[in-house]
């Protein structure tokens, strides 16, 4: 967990260290097949700018989540708009994976934002987003990672 006093209330920042290098967690991030092992099914997906590509759920209501690559640079940063079109109330969101050298190591930067933290139930989202992050996401990655 970072701790910073400049982090934005209404965005989810999450902070973790891996001790493999960057091209590691890079391959975690950008390879479909590690994709779905840690986070969801990407269908169409290239770590390329402008890709348009899809996240599929298996076995949920919500069946798919449109997304677009805004950034990628290799080893570093890769950034794509997340947008449930499908879901009861639309959500647009950003997530952003920023990889930093550190020792041996990476340190992983994750920040999602697009959430209006004075509407209620955007509130509730953001929290129980970054719980989700926390406890499931975030421990799949880390174990993909490490393998």
């Amino acid at each position: 967990m970072i701790a910073d006093a400049q982090l934005n209330p209404a965005a989810v920042e999450l902070g973790n260290f891996f001790p493999q290098p960057p091209d590691i967690v890079w391959r975690a991030l950008t390879e479909p097949d590690l994709l779905e092992q840690w986070l969801l099914r990407p269908t169409g997906f290239d770590a390329a700018v402008g890709t348009h590509f899809r996240f599929t759920f298996p076995a949920s209501s919500i069946d798919e989540i449109a997304c677009e690559v805004l950034a990628a640079r290799p080893y570093e940063q890769l950034t794509y708009s997340w947008i449930y079109s499908q879901a009861e109330h639309r959500a647009r969101w950003i997530v952003d994976w920023t990889l930093r050298p550190q020792g041996h190591g990476t340190r992983l930067l994750l920040t999602q934002t697009g959430f209006d933290i004075e509407d209620r139930r955007q509130k509730m989202i953001r929290n129980a987003t970054e719980r989700s992050w926390k406890r499931s996401v975030l421990p799949r990655l880390s174990e993909v990672i490490h393998h």
